[in-house]
């Protein structure tokens, strides 16, 4: 007797429209939520977007431009055991919260670790007793500074300027007109030396409060400092913002974007 048998006549194409058009609504809705937990995790944990607003890290970083911040390699460490870690070097560039302006975070280069001893001398940066060759540092012309040439010089020298908290406890840290950094802590400046507002005028930058550091610039637009006031008004905000975007792709520099940071 022969058998009945039954031959699909449908296409593997067909069957996997049909298999996708089964995806019930609770199935989508876990899979859009497994996508936005994924992208909340990377912007939390992995990287953050800055924009800089101040000349102090000219010429490796300009106002306006927009980086991405390495959040894990720094922090991993305490955060998540299994994530990469590498400890701060000399050197790094480091995003933290402005030990002297609350709510502010700064970028700065990392010039000394814990245990070194460093002084200036002219403007120039001595590490260790060695004169440091620094190709990323520019100097503005502004006049010859005592204290912040000539560092660690009396914060006498540059009242109005030096916290009081940095003013009281610099002597402590001071060898033989060296300033010794102590455990856990680094200190950092800006690489325009002259205009950088950095540890020679609010101290040591503690090691936990260290967030991350610049991996690339994802964007640049032709911004000055005026483009960033400190408490912007919201008729300012919305002016900018309308500015920037009719302007957009006018005022970007277009050579700065994707450049890496270092």
């Amino acid at each position: 007797m022969a058998e009945n048998l039954t031959y699909s006549t449908t296409t593997p194409a067909q069957e996997a429209r049909e298999e996708k058009h089964r995806e019930t609504l609770a199935e989508s809705i876990s899979g859009i939520a497994e996508v936005f937990v994924a992208g909340l995790f990377i912007i939390t944990f992995v990287i953050q977007h800055f924009e800089i607003p101040s000349r102090s890290m000219e010429k490796t970083l300009l106002v306006g431009d927009h980086v991405f911040v390495d959040r894990m390699t720094p922090t991993g460490k305490e955060l998540w055991p299994l994530m990469p870690y590498r400890e701060i070097h000399r050197r790094d560039i480091a995003v933290f919260p402005s030990p002297a302006q609350p709510g502010i975070y700064l970028v700065k280069r990392i010039v000394a670790v814990p245990g070194d001893h460093i002084r200036l001398r002219n403007g120039a940066l001595y590490l260790n007793g060695v004169r440091q060759a620094e190709p990323y540092v520019i100097h503005d012309g502004s006049p010859p500074d005592t204290y912040r040439d000539n560092f660690p010089a009396s914060p006498m020298l540059a009242i109005g300027q030096v916290t009081s908290d940095w003013a009281s406890n610099l002597p402590k840290y001071v060898k033989d007109n060296e300033l010794v950094v102590p455990p856990d802590h680094y200190f950092a400046m800006g690489d325009n030396r002259d205009l950088s507002y950095d540890s020679r005028y609010w101290g040591f930058v503690p090691r936990q409060s260290i967030l991350g550091s610049p991996l690339f610039i994802v964007w640049s637009l032709n911004q000055t400092e005026e483009d960033f006031p400190m408490n912007p008004t919201m008729s300012e905000r919305i002016s900018s913002f309308f500015h920037t975007a009719i302007h957009f792709f006018g005022i970007t520099r277009w050579g700065r974007v994707l450049r890496l940071v270092h």
